[in-house]
């Protein structure tokens, strides 16, 4: 098993550079993935830059010139339940586009049954688990698009999703992880509640909250494949 890990930042990216073992680095479409080890798990790492098609890019090159087997979407976003608080993690279950109509995803490829891409089983099923041993961990659904959300839009997401966060790249690496029949789980870290003080709490939390997501997938890598 190869496990690839997307962040959308090299602030989100940042804390694995104390986590991989043995790790050396490659160029490919203008990305750099680190490879290496977490416990005995083989990885690879890369940033991929925000948004839908820098993240789908990175995930396509993980697949095919990596070799990897498992995709970890991890880093932050913002809050849209107000049962979370900053700095709460989210395991997402699904994830869906509030960006793209619904009927695009099903009518057209990859037609699904829903607009919805579902995260695999098993890797919930570890997360659960390393959910035990933590505090202020909720499973649910995230909503991708490339906006910052607030205001009007904020409260259509929410009517229309119900997601416990959004974000801008999760979606994206799902589908890509869907019509290649690989499996997938984001895991990300609230930084701010997408409202009009969004900006300026993303830049104060930004790292801790990525540093959260971080040691969660690295306990996940190391149910998977070893003691860390």
């Amino acid at each position: 098993m190869k496990i690839g890990i997307i962040c959308a930042s090299d602030r989100e990216l940042a804390p694995f550079g104390d986590m991989v073992r043995h790790r050396w680095s490659t160029r490919k479409a203008m990305l750099t993935v680190c490879e290496g080890k977490i416990c005995s798990a083989a990885v690879a790492v890369l940033y991929s830059g925000v948004c839908k098609v820098n993240a789908a890019i990175a995930t396509q090159i993980l697949i095919d010139t990596y070799g990897c087997d498992v995709i970890i979407n991890c880093g932050t976003a913002g809050g849209l339940s107000p049962e979370l608080k900053v700095l709460d993690t989210v395991v997402v279950t699904e994830a869906v586009y509030h960006d793209v109509d619904a009927e695009t995803m099903t009518e057209f490829h990859p037609w699904l049954n829903e607009a919805v891409f579902k995260t695999d089983e098993g890797l919930l099923r570890v997360a659960r688990t390393v959910a035990k041993k933590r505090q202020n961990v909720y499973f649910g659904r995230t909503a991708t698009g490339e906006q910052f959300v607030k205001g009007q839009l904020r409260d259509s997401i929410i009517e229309r999703l119900a997601p416990l966060c959004v974000d801008m790249e999760s979606a994206a690496i799902a589908h890509v992880c869907y019509v290649n029949g690989i499996p997938f789980i984001a895991v990300r870290t609230l930084t701010d509640n997408a409202d009009g003080s969004a900006s300026g709490d993303f830049k104060r939390n930004c790292d801790i909250a990525a540093r959260r997501s971080a040691e969660f997938v690295a306990d996940m890598i190391g149910e998977i494949g070893g003691s860390r």
